[in-house]
């Protein structure tokens, strides 16, 4: 079962719905959520042009200035925390490291990381809406992901939608699903192939598994070859509270995780999307 909830705290629309999403889950589920302040100093003395020869007292400035920036901005996504929060239990990290740094080590005291999409974590732009720190946090094998769009909010009566291939880490992400209790509210299993029997062949058996854990699931073979629209088109029809997968695989459904097709995913997923290896 889900007992702990590492959240990424910024200010972005997209983080501001993942501190939502955050706290309506562990009210939820009664896991601990513990908000995660980074300040990645190295980082800021690097994030603007060097300085000439003899100029060290102005960088000493200059970084501190970009420290309290930093700061002041925490602070603030901090007390937006507490309001939202309005009494629910919380804990406070401050990471002091590059933001993917940072949150790969932190991560792994927890059961699951949310993170905005569109989260800048201190100083990155999120180029197109998607914060470039998400990529690396799905290809070096963290905690589960659990990346909130702006405007999400956890529905739990909302069923939840699982792209399903058959890969290992398709299995993997199912089966974390289904240990963490996240399948409450039922699912629909989607899995997309040119041969029918086959999408009804892996569709069902990732419902089956869900079955025996006492998840409410059931298969949605689909026949094509654009698992993208069809995954993006259901979510939208249930709605989704969440679209459950794999990670950075190489075939098939498994193709949507590398490359243009997974940051495509990524970006219009109406839903949270919860993302394993």
């Amino acid at each position: 079962m889900l007992r702990s909830i590492l959240l990424a705290l910024d200010d972005t629309p997209g983080a501001i719905a993942a501190r939502d999403y955050a706290l309506a889950l562990a009210r939820h589920t009664g896991a601990a959520l513990t908000a995660a302040i980074i300040l990645d100093k190295p980082g800021l003395g690097d994030a603007y042009e060097a300085v000439p020869p003899g100029a060290a007292a102005f960088k000493e400035r200059r970084d501190a200035a970009l420290l309290q920036k930093a700061q002041a901005a925490a602070e603030e996504a901090l007390a937006g925390l507490r309001d939202a929060a309005a009494g629910q239990p919380f804990a406070v990290e401050t990471l002091e490291a590059a933001p993917a740094d940072a949150l790969l080590a932190a991560a792994g005291a927890h059961d699951v990381l949310i993170v905005g999409r569109d989260s800048t974590l201190g100083r990155e732009e999120a180029d197109d809406g998607l914060s470039p720190t998400i990529e690396t946090l799905l290809r070096d094998r963290t905690r589960p992901l659990l990346v909130v769009p702006p405007g999400a909010a956890f529905d739990p009566a909302a069923a939840s939608l699982i792209a399903y291939d058959g890969s290992a880490g398709a299995m993997r992400a199912v089966q974390l699903f289904a240990l963490l209790g996240l399948g409450g509210s039922g699912a629909t299993v989607l899995s997309v192939s040119e041969d029918e029997a086959q999408a009804a062949a892996l569709a069902g058996m990732a419902a089956g598994f869900l079955q025996r854990h006492d998840v409410a699931a059931k298969p949605l073979p689909v026949i094509g070859t654009h698992p993208v629209e069809a995954l993006l088109a259901e979510a939208a029809s249930m709605p989704a509270r969440m679209l459950v997968m794999g990670a950075f695989e190489h075939t098939g459904l498994r193709a949507l995780f590398t490359g243009s097709a997974t940051k495509h995913l990524l970006r219009r997923a109406p839903c949270a999307i919860f993302a394993a290896h």
